[in-house]
């Protein structure tokens, strides 16, 4: 079955927004009922449309004695205190669609979800694999489970305690321990998979308390989805090997109708995000729509390093889409190679950084990435949280995540870089003349001046600096008072001289 959070992030494409408790975002929705206004008696529903009424308190009315979860009603602007207030005390939400989109579209937008979430209850939807798995593995004759392509255990069969251990820590982790994922890469058996038409028989790894398997790859077509596994330390015979390989063709369909189901939310998703990230519309409306909240909010840039840069920055997407909204934290979006998340880390650090942790341990063939993350924001700043996440992601490297609030004088730093190699800045200053005696004449004297500014005038803690003897720190201070008028005594000049000391592109 779906609940609100789904149904909402969907139709959030659709201009619609939530009103009423985040709380019940979580409420599952089996039935819809639309109004008929030739009807006495309203029928009964968890989603009641309430088509032709104007009135926000007359579809409330409706969708009570409807018994709804929620009411979604069509208007240009939101209910009134009074409504908002009586949606609370009901226990009702109220999803408001603007009123550009027909309730045609409307309708089959909300019974295409619900229908699909009872086919899913009734053992006919995606996502009723863990029944099928049962079911193959009665006709196996072994326990299984059935994993994505990062070897993600998405479900999996019952009477798995009386496995071997590394069954058992699978199932409890929901992934195949990283140890043994890395030896059967050695192996050569997930390149043999990859190949293969039909089951394989994998053998037993005691060192890894792991007895043997037999595997199926799982596709539709000639994309590879993920894989169908059985216990069992010696290989299946024809028929039960046929078994395996027609369920894991079962599974692909599964897998593969569930995918284009998410897939339309992970596009209402992502050009919500991108509304964020960019300024467009209202962005209070914008992370309503996808259940994010108004403050506490946090830029996070992520990069893929790896020889398949395309496929590394796809995957990447897919880890940190993959569940439906309500499952995880931030929301993503994908803008050319970089993959941006907006995530609610209640203005604090830590969350971010477990986050990025999180999500790399998550990655298959451990491809590196590079992170940046921007500062605390409220909704309607996350254009410059995105902006200082791009600055740390440039300033990362190959290195740990750049966090703005730790590097945020480097980010000013480079920023007037910037602006001096846009010739922004005042091209003859200072600063810029003793560049040029220093090119001309191997003088090292901006490295002097910058070392004496750093250190507010000291003489020995510029020497130490500069890794020479504070005489000869007063000395090239004499000489190059001769080469640029300094006025080093006024507080306004130095500063001034610090900033284009700071744009020369050699500083460090």
């Amino acid at each position: 079955m779906i609940n609100l959070d789904r149904l909402v992030n969907v139709l959030g494409g659709y201009g619609a927004h939530l009103i009423g408790s985040g709380d019940l975002r979580r409420r599952e929705l089996r039935s819809v009922a639309m109004h008929d206004p030739t009807d006495d008696a309203p029928p009964l529903g968890d989603v009641f449309l309430a088509v032709g009424v104007d009135s926000a308190d007359t579809a409330l009315r409706l969708a009570g004695q409807a018994r709804a979860v929620v009411v979604i009603v069509r208007s240009a602007v939101g209910p009134e205190p009074g409504v908002r207030a009586a949606l609370r005390d009901h226990d009702i939400a109220m999803v408001v669609v603007e009123p550009a989109v027909s309730w045609s579209q409307i309708s089959g937008i909300v019974y295409g979800l619900v229908l699909e979430g009872r086919e899913t209850e009734s053992g006919r939807g995606p996502s009723d694999l863990f029944a099928l798995a049962d079911t193959i593995a009665a006709e196996v004759g072994a326990p299984v489970t059935i994993e994505d392509r990062a070897a993600r255990v998405i479900a999996y069969s019952a009477d798995q305690a009386d496995t071997d251990r590394a069954r058992r820590d699978t199932v409890i982790a929901r992934r195949v321990p990283a140890e043994i994922r890395a030896r059967l890469e050695a192996d050569g058996v997930a390149a043999r998979l990859a190949a293969a038409d039909g089951p394989l028989h994998v053998p037993a790894l005691p060192e890894f308390g792991m007895g043997g398997r037999t595997v199926a790859p799982v596709r539709v077509g000639r994309e590879l989805l993920g894989s169908l596994w059985a216990v069992g330390d010696a290989p299946l015979d024809p028929e039960r090997a046929r078994v395996l390989n027609e369920g894991a063709r079962t599974v692909g369909l599964h897998m593969l109708r569930a995918r284009v189901s998410s897939d339309l939310e992970r596009q209402v998703e992502s050009e919500s995000v991108i509304d964020l990230l960019e300024g467009a519309g209202d962005p209070e409306r914008a992370v309503g729509r996808i259940g994010l909240p108004v403050e506490g909010l946090r830029v996070i840039a992520l990069h893929a390093r790896a020889q398949a840069p395309d496929a590394a920055v796809l995957h990447l997407f897919e880890q940190v889409t993959t569940g439906f909204g309500w499952s995880r934290p931030g929301r993503s979006t994908l803008l050319g190679s970089t993959v941006y998340t907006v995530l609610p880390c209640g203005g604090e650090i830590a969350p971010a950084l477990e986050w990025v942790r999180a999500t790399v341990r998550g990655l298959p063939g451990h491809p590196g990435v590079t992170a940046g993350v921007g500062g605390a924001a409220v909704a309607g700043d996350l254009p410059d949280s995105r902006r200082e996440a791009d600055e740390c992601l440039t300033l990362a490297g190959d290195g740990a995540p750049v966090v703005y609030d730790d590097a945020w004088d480097a980010v000013l730093l480079r920023r007037l870089r910037l602006v001096a190699e846009a010739g922004r800045l005042p091209g003859r200053n200072p600063v810029a003349v003793l560049a040029r005696h220093d090119s001309e004449h191997g003088t090292d004297y901006t490295r002097t001046l910058r070392a004496w500014l750093y250190a507010h005038g000291d003489l020995g803690a510029a020497a130490e600096l500069l890794g020479v003897h504070p005489n000869t720190v007063r000395y090239r201070l004499r000489r190059l008072r001769g080469v640029a008028d300094l006025r080093l005594r006024e507080p306004r000049a130095r500063v001034a001289l610090t900033v284009a000391l700071a744009a020369l592109p050699e500083d460090p």
